[in-house]
């Protein structure tokens, strides 16, 4: 997997959108019986949960689909505006079950269910969706997110940088450990070889009385068993939490900003 990125948007916006909509023009059958739309976008997506991103291509795809090149045309005009097909196609069916309870409960099973997002296609990492272009799919997810937390009394503004928030700390979360896979294979060290590699040296420096702070950490500071996970996203819903307290009137309503 390389570390170049794409970028959502950057083809024909307005062929992209009517595609995602379905209100544009629909191909007349093609050469090939049973080829639509659907099945070149997942076909599509399987091949970049297989081997990244930069494996699709029109042809590629083509060559999947037992097809020329040429009849995919028909369907979509070229990888920018499939790119962006497939980003609303594994937000599918987006997050339909958020849980019991109230506005964190939704938030942190958002987080959970981005962060298994990415797990199942990490190329998603390697796109630049800072202007994401709506699909369905992906205002499905938003009107579900949005109704949960609605009820937390900040001004519209603010809900979506909540939103933004919980994305914003899902995606670190998700880079560092697709990073660290990265690492191992690249090394072809594992993570216990890439540590025991370093330990002398780290003893010795210890032993320097340089470090006193960070030689004084207990064993299991850098283990593996803490979950950084879940400890940082509970802080992050805590900040929100305190947010929404101050807010609270003395009736015990929260008084939603404009």
């Amino acid at each position: 997997m390389t570390s170049s990125a794409e970028t959502s948007g950057s083809g024909d916006l307005v062929r992209t959108l009517e595609l995602l909509w379905d209100t544009g023009k629909r191909p007349s059958r093609g050469p090939k019986p049973g080829l639509t739309l659907e099945r070149i976008v997942e076909t599509a997506v399987a091949v970049a949960d297989r081997e990244g991103l930069d494996a699709v291509s029109m042809r590629r795809v083509a060559t999947e689909l037992g097809t020329g090149a040429m009849s995919l045309y028909r369907y979509v005009p070229g990888k920018a505006e499939l790119l962006d097909l497939m980003l609303d196609r594994v937000q599918r069916p987006g997050p339909d079950d958020l849980g019991e309870g109230g506005w964190r409960t939704a938030l942190e099973t958002l987080a959970r269910a981005t962060l298994a997002l990415h797990r199942r296609h990490p190329w998603l990492l390697r796109v630049n969706q800072s202007r994401p272009v709506l699909g369905p799919a992906t205002l499905d997810g938003m009107e579900k997110v949005l109704a949960r937390i609605r009820p937390m009394g900040l001004s519209d503004p603010e809900l979506i940088s909540v939103i933004i928030m919980i994305d914003g700390y899902v995606v670190g979360a998700a880079r560092t450990q697709l990073h660290q896979e990265e690492a191992e294979r690249a090394s072809g060290l594992t993570d216990t070889q890439f540590w025991s590699a370093q330990e002398p040296f780290l003893v010795e420096a210890m032993a320097s009385g340089r470090y006193p702070v960070t030689a004084a950490l207990s064993e299991d500071a850098f283990g593996r068993d803490f979950d950084h996970f879940t400890f940082g996203l509970e802080r992050v819903l805590d900040g929100l939490e305190l947010l929404v307290e101050r807010r609270r009137g003395p009736d015990g309503e929260t008084a939603r900003r404009p």
